[in-house]
């Protein structure tokens, strides 16, 4: 994954997150025990914020819409503690230069210097 979102309503296997660079996972923690089969190498848990339960809440009710879920309707049925299941996977890298170009766009730089500071910031 190279960028955009992904949720992951099912268990994950050993090594998730293995060579993701882009991109933001969101991972229902179906048995508590997702952190030990993430590899850390590349990203981190983070915790939620209200943006990014808004998009869970959002993106699960599209997903029964369109398919009729069941797991996605048990979820929905319960928000409050089902969202505080998920685990947010953002790569380091990426998590990087995402700060860095929120901090060009603060500083009021045109693109070729934010582009400039994000290439800085990828050799560090």
């Amino acid at each position: 994954m190279t960028g955009g979102r992904v949720v992951v309503l099912g268990r994950t296997g050993r090594n998730f997150g293995a060579g993701m660079s882009g991109g933001i996972a969101y991972v229902l923690d179906v048995d508590g025990r997702f952190r030990s089969r993430l590899n850390t190498e590349m990203v981190a848990v983070e915790e939620l914020d209200s943006d990014d339960r808004e998009f869970l809440h959002d993106v699960v009710t599209r997903h029964r819409e369109l398919t009729g879920s069941a797991v996605a309707d048990r979820l929905l049925a319960s928000w409050a503690p089902s969202v505080s299941r998920f685990r947010k996977v953002m790569p380091l890298d990426y998590k990087r230069v995402l700060n860095v170009m929120k901090q060009a766009a603060a500083d009021g730089l045109n693109e070729d210097e934010t582009m400039h500071m994000v290439m800085n910031s990828a050799n560090v």
